[in-house]
């Protein structure tokens, strides 16, 4: 479904802050999930703060099913930019051959917490228990097992069941069906209020390893060099409008009024991304980190050997730190 940024927020125009250009603004078509995923607060505060309209950049927002299918769409040209993607799909799609490139990372550690029945206080109580997670080869795979590996448990030391949505692993959760879930939010948040133990969070044992970066199709940026920097720089004012904390305010009613989420859970997200800065401040990407999901897609038997991070990245745009 393709939608303006305006009405793609559902708040009405009031969201963009139109400024006159003596030339005609150049149209971006940016590609995401989730319309009201907190994974995109800084591009809608860019927009709100008008960081678009100043770089004379007018957004065409689309939401699609799935990350896989906003990478399709992206290798495909569809859109150009996907400023959320979860850092696995694409560089699957490149490592096929798909025309990609990573300008930027996103949120910097994995934001998924495990959540387990009322009796399961500790992760060693998850031994001969069944734990629901994205898929056989999916990233929260790796995830979980470099949670439960420190507490002395193994593959085999509990089973697995699948369920790609982080909102379909909590139905299955809250109707007894699995003993433990990987969750993100708003839904470990709905889980832990519902008296589910909290176990820990993924990013405590994965601290360098990047969960979502910003794609964008090579050909596009090769042709579109100027306005694919001004696009980072206004996006990147609205990440640091973010990490300011006397913002918390202006942000958080931003975020209610994009996902008709209440209060409390909005609160609740911002003092997760904000408080533990899982929104990379800098723009650069870290080779050493990126490095790192590599291995990891090594270790699922998803990429050769031979694969290098340098083919990830986009000479002359992306910012790169080792």
């Amino acid at each position: 479904m393709r939608r303006s940024v305006l009405t793609g927020f559902a708040v009405a125009a009031s969201l963009a802050l139109a400024q006159p250009h003596a030339t005609a603004a150049d149209v971006v078509s940016v590609g995401s999930v989730d319309a009201t995923s907190a994974n995109l607060w800084p591009l809608y505060v860019a927009v709100k703060n008008g960081y678009f309209d100043a770089a004379n950049i007018k957004l065409d927002l689309v939401f699609a099913q799935s990350n896989a299918s906003v990478i399709q769409q992206l290798a495909a040209g569809s859109y150009v930019v996907a400023p959320t993607a979860g850092m696995v799909d694409p560089i699957r799609a490149i490592d096929k051959g798909a025309p990609l490139g990573l300008v930027r990372i996103v949120i910097q550690a994995p934001p998924y917490a495990l959540l387990a029945k009322p009796e399961i206080k500790r992760l060693d109580d998850l031994k001969g228990k069944t734990i629901i997670i994205g898929g056989a080869k999916d990233i929260t795979r790796i995830f979980t097992e470099r949670m439960l590996a420190p507490h002395g448990l193994k593959s085999g030391d509990y089973d697995y069941v699948f369920a790609g949505a982080t909102s379909a692993r909590f139905s299955a959760l809250k109707s007894g069906a699995v003993d433990a879930a990987l969750l993100t939010m708003p839904f470990n948040f709905f889980a832990e209020s519902a008296g589910f133990s909290n176990l820990g969070f993924t990013f405590e044992y994965l601290p360098d390893m990047p969960f979502a970066g910003m794609a964008v199709n090579r050909p596009w940026a090769a042709a579109n060099g100027d306005v694919l920097r001004r696009f980072l720089d206004a996006y990147n004012k609205g990440v640091a409008f973010f990490a300011d904390p006397s913002n918390r305010e202006a942000v958080v009613k931003l975020q209610m009024e994009v996902s008709k989420i209440g209060q409390d859970d909005v609160e609740k997200s911002y003092a997760f991304l904000h408080d533990k800065d899982l929104f990379e401040p800098t723009g650069k990407v870290s080779k050493r980190k990126v490095g790192s999901v590599i291995g990891a897609l090594r270790d699922l038997g998803d990429l050769p050997a031979d694969f290098t991070v340098d083919r990830v990245l986009l000479p002359g745009v992306t910012q790169i730190s080792e």
